[in-house]
């Protein structure tokens, strides 16, 4: 195939300029780092300018003439490449006949609202295309990649796709007993413990607490839920949560409203589904943090409250 390639470069530019296209074929290119380049649609010479501008290349001529002689060998595709450290002629046109585009990456974090997650996908210039808030709880946390200029609507499917999968599996592997009624309620409660957890290892602990509530018929008393209300769905407020905002009744206040509240508060992680569908054994009602990033639990509220008392008295809120 070689031999096959240097005649058609000697043929293609005609004795002395050929011979002198073959030596440079394989000849290392100028380009001082691996590099990644957008190849445009279009003509051969817009690829050629491109190239040359982002010094992959030295000379538009050559570069003409062996992608003519070679055009056997397949079509230039045009897309975002990268491209070696002294790529040679032939290596350059490999590239772009057979090189795939290059991967971007963007994290969806666990606990991350819808509107936060609005955010993370407008910052990111890569992404082109309209944006569309997505449903609260829709997207699974994971890191995704994608193609320059992919949508943001194309990204945020996979992501949807992935929590549905994710979702079912785990509600399909569920332990027995749970109260749910369907895999949306798990994700709900879900959402809540990624919200309320700092330690992985405390989210099938604080699933049981507020499996216990609700078993007891208590009010689920979740503070980000009244932040997520408060909020305005942002997730996050500016402030410390007053007694007005705990006395607020909207939808998502478990301070003012029974059971469950009207849907998720954030997109919660595998872990934190898995912890709600698998939660721990014990009497446990209460937690407060411990000012540590940990949570103290207690089966009493005569026994939270002096828990309470004890981290207020060592400066903890």
């Amino acid at each position: 195939m070689r031999r096959l390639i240097a005649i058609a470069l000697v043929l293609a530019a005609g004795a002395g300029a050929g011979y002198e296209l073959l030596r440079q074929f394989s000849a290392p290119g100028p380009l001082e780092e691996s590099h990644d380049v957008v190849v445009p649609h279009g003509s051969l010479e817009a690829v050629a300018d491109a190239l040359q501008q982002q010094s992959v290349i030295e000379s538009r001529l050559l570069f003409r003439a062996a992608a003519l002689a070679t055009a056997a060998e397949g079509p230039l595709h045009a897309g975002e490449l990268n491209f070696p450290r002294a790529a040679s002629l032939e290596a350059v046109l490999s590239v772009l006949r057979t090189g795939r585009p290059v991967q971007h990456r963007l994290t969806i974090q666990e606990g991350l609202t819808a509107a936060q997650i609005a955010r993370l996908f407008a910052a990111n210039d890569l992404l082109d295309g309209d944006l569309v808030l997505p449903r609260e709880g829709a997207l699974l946390p994971d890191t995704y990649s994608f193609e320059r200029d992919t949508s943001p609507g194309a990204v945020m499917a996979r992501a949807r796709a992935a929590m549905g999968r994710a979702l079912a599996a785990a509600w399909a592997a569920r332990a027995p007993g749970l109260p749910f009624q369907a895999p949306r309620e798990a994700l709900i409660l879900a959402s809540i413990v990624e919200r309320e957890a700092r330690l992985p290892q405390e989210r099938p602990m604080i699933a049981r607490v507020f499996l216990n509530r609700l078993a007891a018929g208590m009010r689920l008393q979740a503070d980000p839920t009244v932040t997520y209300g408060a909020s305005g769905g942002l997730g996050t407020l500016n402030r410390p949560l007053s007694h007005d905002d705990l006395d607020y009744a909207d939808p998502y206040n478990t301070y003012t409203g029974d059971g469950l509240p009207a849907g998720p508060i954030c997109s919660p992680g595998l872990a934190s589904i898995q912890a709600v569908l698998h939660p721990s054994t014990g009497p446990a009602l209460y937690f407060v943090t411990d000012g540590t990033g940990g949570h103290v639990f207690s089966t009493s509220l005569t026994e939270h409250n002096a828990n309470v008392s004890r981290m207020r008295s060592h400066g903890r809120p």
